[in-house]
């Protein structure tokens, strides 16, 4: 099997493992969110609603490093593949895409005005 075969085997086996994390997170804070919404003691409802929005930062990190990985992959392959770069593209890649974030707030925020 070629190394590069490898990789994209392992590619695939990684992304279908984070669709599995990313449906049983979402499946997890829909159940939070319903018992905290059917409990009568208000302490155990809280408890359950900052559980759910826990899962919710969870799965928000957790789908930020897919894209992240996506990006760095993407600039990996525009610069022709070189050998021992990974850490130069992730960093390249979380630079633009929070670069990306920042102007969609920006722009969100004078919109609303």
């Amino acid at each position: 099997m070629s190394e590069q075969h490898g990789l994209r085997k392992y590619s695939f086996a990684t992304a279908v493992s984070a669709v599995d994390e990313q449906k049983k997170l979402e499946h997890q804070i829909e159940l939070a969110t319903r018992a905290a919404a059917l409990v009568r003691d208000e302490s155990t409802g809280q408890r359950f609603r900052s559980f759910a929005e826990e899962l919710k930062r969870k799965l928000g990190r957790m789908m930020r490093r897919g894209t992240v990985r996506a990006r760095a992959y993407e600039l990996w392959e525009q610069a022709g593949r070189p050998a021992d770069r990974e850490l130069e593209f992730w960093l390249e890649a979380e630079r633009q895409i929070e670069d990306e974030r920042e102007e969609r707030k920006g722009s969100d925020a004078s919109s609303k005005r």
